[in-house]
């Protein structure tokens, strides 16, 4: 091998190197509410496009415990919580100046499709022939909070405690239902728009809270520009018409 060759190598090999380190470096890490799912798999590819080069890796659960995973040190570059109370509390994660609202949704009462049953209002749960009804687990799972703020306001605490089936996230809950595993669930309208031939809705849930989607940059991302980049384009018009899309409303 002669000198030339292995100096054309070796600048190769360090061309695939920084190449390499390039391409990691336009990786994005978002974690997002489970309700987020469809719209933001949309949002994300619009994204990459928009940007090339660029990877969007999301991380779909309940906002619980992707706040949990970043206290825990996750490698996250991006928070989209389902309440303000989740990014309340990572308060101390997140670069505060990048916080905003980018959306809002309502939460519904849905059905199985093949019940016959037509409650109208929070109180006609209260009945024997609502035995099992869904929504996600309080402490964890936003919906869940929504839900019992709505209950207690309504003074039904005490006579739906026994029926609760606590689902993991609001995906989780909008699978029960659609298997008709429960009689009736909770979750956003956003959701109950993905099962139509499965589930139904029966009412609207007035909330004491406003259901309303904060976004931040978390303060250890390792893409601080990308992720700015990435809140910029989800709260700009073409991430605003793709959320509007899949049902979500301007906060």
């Amino acid at each position: 091998m002669t000198l030339s060759t292995r100096l054309r190598g070796a600048v190769l090999a360090a061309t695939l190197v920084f190449t390499g380190a390039a391409v990691q470096a336009q990786e994005l890490v978002v974690s997002a509410a489970a309700s987020l799912t469809n719209a933001f798999q949309a949002v994300g590819r619009a994204f990459e496009q928009s940007k090339p080069g660029a990877k969007v890796t999301f991380n779909f659960a309940a906002s619980g415990p992707l706040l949990a995973q970043i206290q825990q040190g996750a490698p996250v570059d991006v928070l989209a919580s389902a309440d303000q109370e989740t990014m309340n509390k990572a308060a101390a994660l997140v670069a505060a100046p990048t916080r905003a609202d980018f959306a809002a949704n309502t939460l519904v009462l849905i059905l199985p499709s093949a019940s016959s049953q037509a409650p109208k209002a929070l109180g006609d749960l209260a009945n024997a022939s609502f035995q099992r009804i869904s929504t996600g687990t309080p402490v964890t799972v936003p919906v869940g909070r929504y839900t019992m703020e709505a209950v207690e306001r309504a003074g039904l605490t005490a006579a739906l405690q026994p029926k609760w089936i606590f689902g993991e996230s609001v995906r989780q809950v909008l699978n029960y239902v659609a298997r008709g595993e429960v009689d009736a669930g909770f979750v956003y309208r956003t959701d109950a728009l993905i099962e139509r031939d499965k589930t139904r809705i029966a009412f609207t849930v007035p909330t004491t809270t406003p259901v309303t989607y904060p976004i931040a940059q978390v303060a250890a991302s390792r893409h601080p520009a990308l992720a700015n980049e990435f809140i910029a384009f989800v709260r700009g018009a073409s991430g605003q018409e793709i959320l509007q899309r899949f049902g979500f409303s301007k906060p």
